[in-house]
């Protein structure tokens, strides 16, 4: 679907290189939005956008990556947290150091982000920032220790947020997908004992019985961007298939 809702709006997109981030700079821009894509290797995010690389660990890499978009971009609206990286293993399994990585890209991340990036947003008529969180930060995984304990981070952090920034008109939102089929997902598949058997236990594990798609998580993050959505902040927007919410009786 291509709408006009976001005509005229500026955006800038982070981890948008492939899955969550690409879709989201293709469904941003196909509604009308000027989306600068970031990325370590922006190489693969969609035409039509300025690609400009950022390492969101780096406090003078972001800085520049918002000042370049900025400039691009005439100004800045709609700020997308969406870089991230993700972990196994129970609370034993990962040193100090991975912890720090984790939570450097997760968390820091986007207070990097947001950071440079306020300044540009208290100008806007229509300042949003929307994070991606995680079904994670609800539900007890397994083997998701450091990855949960990061993304329930991000979700503390957006309601903060939303709460330090609504005086200046500027939202803020998050989204927590279901497992969704990203590039990073098929690694860990293929990295299973027995790949298709795993693929068909996180599918059987979501209400609906399959994979949550990057597309259906974008247009989420779109909705949440849009000035249509100018009396939604400090929301928690589940795209999980259910997962958080349902408790489905076994089928016969």
């Amino acid at each position: 679907m291509t709408t006009d809702e976001l005509d005229g709006l500026r955006a800038i997109v982070t981890g948008a290189g492939s899955g969550i981030g690409r879709a989201t700079a293709g469904a941003l821009a196909g509604r009308g939005a000027a989306v600068a894509a970031l990325d370590l290797d922006p190489s693969g995010a969609p035409e039509g956008v300025h690609r400009l690389e950022c390492d969101v660990t780096s406090d003078g890499s972001v800085r520049d990556a918002v000042a370049a978009a900025g400039q691009a971009l005439g100004g800045l609206d709609v700020v997308v947290n969406n870089a991230g990286v993700g972990a196994q293993g129970a609370v034993d399994d990962n040193d100090d150091d991975e912890w720090r990585r984790v939570f450097d890209v997760n968390v820091l991340g986007i207070v990097r982000v947001s950071r440079w990036a306020l300044p540009l947003l208290r100008r806007s008529r229509a300042a949003a920032v929307v994070n991606t969180c995680s079904i994670a930060a609800w539900a007890g995984l397994p083997q998701r220790a450091l990855y949960s304990a990061s993304k329930g981070a991000v979700q503390s952090l957006t309601l903060a947020m939303a709460a330090d920034h609504l005086s200046e008109g500027i939202r803020v939102n998050c989204v927590n997908p279901g497992t969704v089929d990203t590039p990073w997902v098929q690694r860990l598949l293929e990295r299973a004992d027995d790949p298709d058997a795993e693929r068909s236990a996180l599918e059987a594990r979501q209400p609906i019985g399959r994979l949550v798609t990057a597309d259906e998580v974008a247009h989420a993050i779109c909705y949440l961007a849009s000035p249509l959505s100018a009396s939604t902040t400090g929301a928690v927007l589940a795209v999980d298939g259910g997962m958080h919410g349902l408790r489905l009786r076994p089928r016969a």
